[in-house]
């Protein structure tokens, strides 16, 4: 059987007998309840492929109900232990069905196969790290003044709203759907309205372990219907999101209404700090790779690269040089090194900025247009400006596509201040031989993870999260499992009678 006849045959589940994919919710397959459909384009193509429901308030109003019964229920008494090889068996699956799901994933979202196959392990190693991390989750006993037994416990947070983004579904799946299964919580997940296909695929294997109906429930549609529907529910417990700052902005208000919990993994500006003593070759084929790689379509992309003036116009012909040999193609081609973008949407957005750039005086250095294939898809080229000043649009506002800009600085000092001038503060790098030098500046950049001579890795054991408008809260690590759970303070009495100044 070919890859592409196991990709349909991972969907199956999910047919039933109509022509849109189910949703997945209380244990089972359906229709949303008012018939609603979304269709799914393969950016490679630009033409659409396949069509999944779409949500609607009714079956978010039962997918909570559901949630709230299993998290209350049966989910809700299931071990530390027993969670944690959930956990692993659904790793499992994943990984005998990798190659499928990638498919899958390329068709839909556009990215190159290459990236996609490399996203799977990924997504592999962090169902494998958050089975290990059920069974660490631990209170503590604490000091008391008297005789009293004090001490804490995680609990549940109950059920958990995730909405994830079009740019990585299932890594995003991964990050939402393992910690608050680790933590014991029942779980909504939202995938975003261009990439829900490998979402529902992962459903049709989460079927094959017969859990307790509700734990999981995987509802495509549209933000403003269905994830409207999943802030403002009074059964949701906690909305973890990850997207774009202003969405983020609109569900924190609606989430306020009813005081939920949230975590926001929002947008980026990342700066990427190029000194003079840095290997050079190495900071070029990095930082391209931090740039172009998923098309450009990266909340952590090197979209600001600052360059130490002596060495820039060395740094940029060779960047350029890399730039323009990346391959463009069809993401399900083996030799594509990138794909398309996500919409007609994107691209022209894509294209207004670039626009916009060269109107602001930027000086475009190569790229800057649609590449000479034979294909209807979203491709753009990978595209570099020059002479940028950090008061430029370009410079300000996150893209979202394959486009960087350089500006030169002059010392260290200089790049530090160039650096933290953004609203942003995701993600940073810092490129350099001196040792002491890594350390001062990756101390002194304001955001929440900075790589040293490398760009764009990341680990299930490792926090990721931002600061200012990139939001708050973190994603993996053994910390992310704080927002997963609540904090809950036990005292219990050693003795019978009442304080001396009150019984006096």
């Amino acid at each position: 059987m070919t890859s592409a006849l196991l990709a349909d045959h991972l969907l199956a589940p999910a047919r039933g007998d109509g022509t849109a994919l189910r949703l997945f919710a209380d244990g089972g397959w359906a229709e949303a309840a008012d018939g609603a459909t979304l269709a799914s384009a393969n950016p490679s193509t630009g033409e659409p492929w396949i069509a999944v429901a779409a949500a609607g308030p009714a079956d978010i109003d039962r997918a909570v109900r559901a949630a709230r019964s299993a998290a209350d229920g049966a989910w809700g008494r299931v071990h530390a232990a027993d969670r944690a090889r959930v956990l692993w068996r659904i790793g499992a699956l994943i990984d005998e069905h990798r190659d499928a799901l990638a498919q899958l994933e390329s068709r839909d979202n556009g990215k190159a196969i290459r990236e996609t196959r490399a996203e799977l392990d990924a997504v592999v190693r962090c169902f494998e790290f958050f089975a290990g991390v059920c069974q660490g989750v631990r209170g503590a006993t604490l000091p008391a003044t008297g005789p009293a037994f004090v001490y804490t416990r995680h609990e549940p947070v109950g059920v958990v709203g995730a909405i994830t983004p079009w740019n990585s579904p299932l890594v995003m799946l991964a990050w939402k759907l393992c910690p608050a299964l680790a933590g014991g919580n029942a779980i909504l997940l939202k995938p975003a309205e261009y990439t829900s296909v490998s979402a529902l695929a992962v459903a049709g294997l989460l079927e094959r372990l017969e859990l307790p109906p509700g734990t999981v429930n995987i509802l495509p549609g549209a933000g403003v219907r269905a994830g409207a529907a999943i802030a403002e529910h009074p059964g949701v417990d906690k909305i973890a999101f990850t997207g774009s700052t202003s969405v983020g902005r609109q569900l924190a208000a609606t989430a306020a209404k009813t005081l939920k919990l949230v975590t926001f993994e929002l947008g980026g500006k990342s700066p990427n700090l190029i000194f003079a003593d840095a290997d050079l070759e190495d900071a070029v084929n990095r930082s391209a790779f931090g740039i172009f790689s998923a098309a450009g379509q990266s909340c952590q992309a090197a979209s600001r690269m600052l360059v130490e003036r002596s060495i820039k116009d060395a740094f940029l012909e060779r960047l350029v040089a890399k730039a323009e040999s990346i391959r463009i193609g069809d993401a399900l081609r083996e030799d594509t090194q990138m794909g398309a973008q996500i919409s007609a949407r994107q691209l022209e957005t894509i294209e207004r900025y670039v626009a916009l750039g060269v109107e602001e005086g930027a000086r475009l250095l190569t790229g800057g247009r649609r590449p000479d294939l034979d294909s209807e898809g979203w491709f753009y080229t990978p595209t570099i400006f020059d002479e940028v000043d950090g008061s430029m649009r370009i410079c300000r506002e996150e893209i979202f596509g394959p486009v960087t800009t350089v500006m030169a600085f002059d010392d260290e000092a200089d790049a530090i201040a160039k650096a933290n001038d953004t609203e942003y503060g995701l993600s940073g790098a810092v490129w350099t031989g001196d040792v002491k030098r890594a350390h001062r500046v990756a101390a002194a950049l304001r955001c929440g993870m900075v790589w040293v001579n490398t760009y764009r890795t990341w680990s299930p054991l490792v926090p990721f999260g931002g600061y200012k408008m990139s939001g708050y809260g973190r994603e993996n690590g053994i910390e992310v499992m704080e927002h997963y759970t609540r904090l809950k303070s036990v005292w219990v009495d050693m003795q019978k009678r009442l304080p001396d100044w009150y019984a006096g």
